[in-house]
This record gives structure tokens, C-alpha cells and sequence, in this order.
């Protein structure tokens, strides 16, 4: 069993590398997923799966927060701060109740590599169409604080349409409606950050819930093993790509990641429709 037990830890850095650079990269961690479950076959129970996948995304929020205490930290009680919390918080109410009324009825309708593919196109042709309109433009929003009620509820409404349809990717539509309404690349990416916080921890709680019902929290060693190998890969990945956008934006838009999606769309659909 030792061989197993090695290849399940190798897969379980494989998921936590993946995890850390498609949750903060707007390219869509489903897309991704679906297509490294299908190369990778992973030897563990459907409810193990799900929960792993929630947990190692703590990891990935765990670096956000690391990276960003400051800014987002609210008990020294700035105003700012906790103004900027009330708007995250606003921001992530329309994904919030749709979600908790409809996610498994939403998962039953969207939840295949069609409507995930067709997502990673539609959003990566965004990206491109906004960037060149954007050209030469200037931003009219370049700081955390420009960002009004109204704004963050118009970036609210995009988050929830990755709510909806899975291969839209949570930073893919909250940093395209947010550059559509004016906001710099760089806030965008950073409000997006912060904005996974709640809906996040949020959504890990039900389903971190939801197993502990199922299973009354049993968990093998091995199991233990790959799920702390697991989200540490996606903590210090994530630490990476998040460093990694934020100086690549500084120089470049959003193209390159519009491209990606578009490559990677075609790829989902042909391994789903042709190779399989």
C-alpha cells in the first residue's frame, strides 16, 4: 500500500497546485479541475473528494489573508476598513442567496464540461473585448475607497453569475465586470481577493457542514495526510500566483488570460466530445 499511499499524496500536491493558481487567476479552478480529475483518477470516496477540494480552497483564502492584513484587518477599527468590509459584504449578497437556495439544483443543470467550456470561452472573449476597448483609456476608479455601494453590487451581480455557471471563474467575473464599470486592473484583482474571503469561508462551512453530517467527520490517517498535504500546496501556491498577477498587471492587461480560457475551452470540449 505504500506506493498507493505515495501517488495519492503526489496527487493531492497536483490538486493543491492547481487549486492555489486557478482560484486567484481568472481562468476558471473548475475548468481546471474537470480535467485534472479526469487524468488523474483520484483513489478517494466522492464525499472525501468534495470536502478536500473545500478545504484546500481554505488554504488558498488563508493566503490572501497572510498577504493582505493589513489592508483588510478591521479591529483597530478604521473606518475605511470596515466601510471597505460592508461593501465586500454587499457585494457577495446576490451569489449568497442564490447559492444557498438553488446550489445543488444549479449543480444538477450547469455542472459539465459543455456549460464549464462554453463559460471559459464566453468570459476569456470578454477579457479581450474589454482590454481593447479599455485601451488608452484611464481607469475611473484607482483606489479600494472610489469603490462605491453601487459598484460593488454591480461586481455583486457578476459574481453571481459564476455562481450560476460553473467554468466562469469567481475572479474571472467579478475582475471582467469590474474593468466594464471602470474599475483599474489593479483594484479590481485586489477587491476580487478580498471578495473570496466571506464567499469562501462561506461556502466551506456548508459543505464542510454537509460532510460532517454525512460522515461524522471520520477520517482515516491517510486521508488526514493528503488533505494537510493538500491545502498547505494550495496555501503557498496561491501565496505565488497572487504575487505573480498582481506584478504582472502592473505592466500588462488581461489578454493573455482571455487567451488562455479561449485555448483551454476548445481543449475541455474536444477531450469531452472527441478523445472521450
Amino acid at each position: 500500500g505504500n506506493l498507493m499511499e505515495f501517488l495519492e499524496i503526489i496527487k493531492a500536491i497536483i490538486l493543491g497546485i492547481v487549486e492555489g493558481i486557478t482560484e486567484w487567476l481568472p481562468i476558471s479552478s473548475t475548468g481546471h479541475m474537470i480535467l485534472v480529475d479526469e487524468v488523474l483518477k483520484l483513489n478517494m470516496s466522492p464525499e472525501f473528494m468534495e470536502m478536500f477540494l473545500v478545504v484546500i480552497q481554505l488554504g488558498a483564502i488563508l493566503a490572501v489573508i497572510l498577504l493582505y492584513w493589513k489592508k483588510i484587518w478591521p479591529f483597530k477599527i478604521e473606518k475605511d476598513t470596515i466601510i471597505m468590509w460592508v461593501k465586500i459584504l454587499i457585494a457577495c449578497v446576490p451569489a449568497a442567496i442564490v447559492g444557498v437556495l438553488f446550489d445543488d439544483k444549479l449543480n444538477e443543470l450547469f455542472y459539465n464540461p459543455t456549460t464549464v467550456a462554453i463559460m471559459l470561452i464566453l468570459f476569456g472573449i470578454l477579457f479581450i473585448i474589454i482590454e481593447n476597448y479599455n485601451k488608452g483609456k484611464s481607469p475611473k476608479i484607482n483606489s479600494l475607497s472610489k469603490i462605491t455601494y453601487t459598484v460593488a453590487i454591480m461586481i455583486g451581480i457578476f459574481q453571481l453569475i459564476a455562481a450560476v455557471f460553473p467554468g466562469t471563474s469567481r475572479s474571472g467575473a467579478t475582475i471582467v465586470g469590474a474593468l466594464l464599470i471602470g474599475v483599474s486592473r489593479t483594484i479590481a484583482a485586489e477587491f476580487t481577493f478580498f471578495l473570496a474571503i466571506p464567499v469562501m469561508l462561506g461556502a466551506s462551512a456548508l459543505k464542510l457542514v454537509k460532510f460532517a453530517l454525512k460522515t461524522g467527520f471520520v477520517m482515516t490517517g491517510n486521508e488526514v495526510a493528503i488533505l494537510s498535504v493538500g491545502t498547505f500546496v494550495a496555501f503557498i501556491v496561491s501565496i505565488l500566483a497572487i504575487k505573480f498577477l498582481m506584478s504582472y498587471i502592473k505592466s500588462n492587461d488581461f489578454k493573455i488570460f482571455g487567451w488562455y480560457r479561449i485555448i483551454l475551452g476548445i481543449l475541455v470540449l474536444a477531450y469531452f466530445y472527441i478523445i472521450k
